[in-house]
């Protein structure tokens, strides 16, 4: 159990700052689009919350590939296009089970999970941020319509 930790904690606290860089790069891009005052549209609003949900959506694949880096690099897997697949099971919490590692790393998976949760929370919340904002300023446009 010790060497699952000592391989997969340096991991996870790596995707934590991948995580943290990718929010940082998104909700900055986000602020300075939003202050750059362009014309407000519909089709703005999909842009902006479409880079969001992007962003974020790549940050979770790039951290699934990580993750299958580990798992090569400790010989788990023989192909990169499996080791992907089970990274990508194990951080979305699917636990499909159909391909298993070693008793030796296999802690690593609900490791990995407990990273893929914490981390599609984060991107939830950013993107639930985004969606707050957009309708934060329909409704500020629309009352300075209503207003004589």
């Amino acid at each position: 159990m010790l060497l699952n930790l000592l391989a997969g904690l340096p991991v996870m606290l790596f995707c934590l700052v991948l995580q943290a860089i990718f929010v940082t790069i998104c909700l900055r891009q986000y602020v300075h689009f939003r202050h750059s005052k362009p014309p407000e549209t519909q089709w703005l609003n999909i842009l902006l919350l479409s880079m969001v949900m992007l962003l974020m959506l790549l940050s979770n694949f790039v951290q699934i590939a990580i993750w299958a880096t580990l798992f090569m690099l400790l010989n788990e897997f023989d192909e990169f296009a499996i080791a992907m697949y089970h990274s990508a099971v194990n951080f979305a919490t699917l636990g499909y089970g159909d391909i298993v590692m070693s008793p030796r790393w296999r802690l690593l998976g609900p490791l990995e999970a407990a990273n893929g949760i914490l981390m599609f929370g984060v991107s939830t919340s950013v993107m639930t941020a985004a969606v707050m904002d957009v309708i934060k300023h329909n409704m500020d446009r629309l009352q300075q319509r209503e207003r004589p």
